[in-house]
């Protein structure tokens, strides 16, 4: 197994970051079998275009919710990272309080 589950869309609140705001966040590592997706789909080729993150952030953004790691952004680094055989992703984490 890759993820930790598979999700179609965020359980979790807007948290409202801008790509600046992720950027200011350090990244860290995370395991891929800790992780739930936000999306059920691939687009193949951007999975193989080796310049998929050139306009992009060069991490995954994973927010920490209820005690669990969402991924939001990164899925194709994510599985990149499993078809190299990695266990682990860097990425940048943000955690959202606990919401009624």
């Amino acid at each position: 197994m890759i993820f930790r589950r598979v999700s179609e869309g965020r359980p979790y609140p807007e948290h409202g970051l801008t790509q600046s705001s992720w950027a200011e966040i350090s990244p860290s590592q995370v395991r891929l079998d800790d992780l739930t997706t936000t999306k059920t789909t691939l687009d193949l080729e951007h999975l193989l275009d080796d310049d998929s993150t050139y306009f992009g952030d060069l991490f995954a953004h994973v927010v920490s919710w209820h005690g669990e790691l969402f991924l939001e952004d990164g899925l194709h680094r994510a599985l990149r990272a499993a078809l190299q055989q990695r266990n682990m992703l860097h990425a940048r984490v943000h955690s959202i309080g606990k919401h009624a």
